[in-house]
């Protein structure tokens, strides 16, 4: 079984519209001249658009095919001169920035998922030069989930906290909040449809197929009993004091 890439039914890979994401490259300030690192890039999307609003661009992902659309948006854009994508382990990069994304890719520093986010937040503090910015996407519980939530989904209570205790640990790490954006549910739901729709079409023609029946129905579970409206995404802009 092939399915098609998500980027045929998606723009940005997570909850996120493209206003939110016009808004969040305002966030980050005076980009002329900035050189911006985006690990766990994807098909680089938010990070082409900072390039287009005056900055140098270096993206990092495992997916080869994710990156091969992203140099394919590049080209159409005439950003090629300004921005490289490289397919590797975002996790191994080193090197300095002044804007670092993280953008729902905090586990490509690896290490238990309990530690995910502050592994992220100790790599900005590496790699960004005095005065950088982090743009960092990640989870928060918007509700505390039930029993019956968390059984039906692979993501622990202890995994995430809330979008308080979220900018406490940046805080202990040394950041200063400058903006804060959180996803909404038609975002989410744009998001999670345009990962199932393709499962869906594949059934359409391929009734007898169990295995991709099995993945499609064990996704909806984790959605719709589990962390719909109850696991959020919250976009926060970070800077470093110099």
């Amino acid at each position: 079984m092939t399915l098609p890439p998500l980027h045929e039914d998606l723009v940005f890979h997570g909850p996120m519209s493209s206003s939110r994401a016009d808004l969040l490259v305002r966030s980050l300030g005076r980009l002329a001249g900035q050189h911006v690192v985006d690990l766990g890039c994807g098909w680089a999307e938010l990070l082409l658009r900072t390039v287009t609003a005056g900055a140098s661009g270096h993206g990092v992902d495992l997916d080869a095919e994710a990156i091969a659309h992203g140099r394919k948006l590049a080209s159409e854009r005439g950003l090629t001169d300004r921005v490289t994508l490289e397919v590797g382990d975002a996790g191994a990069w080193s090197g300095k920035a002044d804007v670092l994304i993280v953008n729902g890719s905090t586990q490509v520093f690896g290490g238990d998922p309990l530690t995910h986010t502050a592994n992220a937040l100790e790599a900005g503090r590496r790699f960004l030069r005095p005065g950088g910015r982090l743009l960092l996407g990640e989870g928060f519980w918007e509700r505390e989930p039930t029993a019956a939530q968390l059984a039906a989904m692979p993501v622990p209570l202890e995994q995430y906290g809330t979008v308080a205790e979220l900018v406490d640990l940046a805080m202990e790490h040394g950041y200063r909040l400058l903006w804060l954006s959180q996803a909404n549910q038609d975002e989410w739901d744009e998001f999670e449809s345009a990962h199932a729709v393709a499962r869906e079409r594949w059934l359409l023609a391929h009734p007898e197929d169990t295995e991709v029946r099995q993945r499609a129905d064990q996704q909806r579970e984790w959605r719709l009993k589990g962390w719909r409206g109850v696991l959020g995404m919250v976009y926060l802009t970070l800077v470093l004091p110099a």
